[in-house]
């Protein structure tokens, strides 16, 4: 059987893994994200120390961003413009693939997310749909017709504007946008907005309305914009479970009957939906993302 490495690379920590899927999962590490040298390194230390017991086929890498997913480009498997210091133009997945010896498949973790949510959880039975991750960041990947989505880049839906809410006078957390859709919506602008963390809220406190007008807003813009056939929402903030309902009522108002989908209209509870893998759909993206990797070889 062949066995694969995965790497969840999150701007808080990071996940690495060996196996072949959810029933297989053989090692597992977590350690934080602090300078690439140090984290990068501890990585490829854990995967060559695996591999000297059972040989390794493909690494994937799910990672924070923004990224280069090109191929063809001299800066694939680099991590662009981010915020996180130290992070900016830093290359990823060659410096892994040099170190190891094998193939590297490489692309956005919420890519990765949904493709292991498309091979193994909420979204098998689907060609086109959206994963979304509310946590650190906010971000955003999928499929359109059975293929992961790229374009010029990668979807960066955590950046798309929102109308604010009316109650809301939080200039936002985005040090790029101030008050896009990340910028008020994220784990940080929770915490910062109220001064605690969104998991010590209750669940009665005001700032639940707020966050389901944001996150409703930008389901709805991704809705008429992409067409999915299902909306698969995680990330910590998403471990809220009461915001599914709040999201799901938010969404069918602003929608207003507009877009006539049964799936909509009448069964909003399976179209809005939390993952399928809950909080393993990142690592086992990466690990998804390495046979595909072993396939292109």
């Amino acid at each position: 059987m062949k066995l694969f490495g995965g790497i969840e690379a999150g701007g808080t920590k990071f996940v690495c893994a060996v196996g072949t899927g959810p029933g297989d999962v053989r090692a597992e590490i977590r350690f934080p994200t602090t300078n690439p040298d140090e984290t990068i390194g501890k990585a490829i230390e854990f995967f060559t120390r695996q591999a000297d017991a059972e040989p390794l086929t493909a690494l994937g890498i799910a990672s924070f961003g923004p990224v280069d997913p090109d191929p063809a480009s001299p800066t694939f498997g680099y991590i662009t413009s981010t915020p996180k210091p130290g992070w900016a133009h830093t290359e990823f997945a060659g410096a892994v693939a040099r170190a190891l010896g094998i193939p590297v498949g490489f692309d956005t973790d919420v890519n990765g997310a949904a493709l292991a949510e498309y091979r193994w959880g909420a979204a098998r039975d689907l060609h086109t749909f959206l994963y979304l991750t509310i946590g650190t960041g906010l971000g955003g990947g999928g499929m359109a017709r059975g293929a992961l989505l790229h374009g010029l880049i990668h979807p960066e839906v955590g950046h798309m504007r929102v109308p604010r809410h009316p109650d809301d006078e939080f200039p936002g957390m985005c040090p790029f946008h101030g008050d896009c859709l990340e910028g008020m919506a994220n784990g940080p602008a929770i915490e910062k907005r109220w001064g605690i963390k969104g998991q010590d809220l209750p669940d009665d406190h005001p700032a639940w309305t707020i966050e389901a007008h944001y996150l409703a807003m930008g389901v709805v813009n991704l809705i008429c914009a992409l067409s999915p056939q299902r909306v698969v929402m995680g990330g910590g903030v998403m471990d809220k479970k009461h915001l599914f309902p709040m999201i799901r009522g938010n969404v069918l108002d602003l929608l207003a009957g507009y877009v006539q989908a049964p799936a909509i209209l009448r069964d909003i509870d399976r179209y809005i939906v939390a993952p399928g893998l809950g909080n393993q759909a990142g690592v086992l993206g990466a690990i998804a993302l390495a046979e595909r990797a072993a396939t292109d070889v």
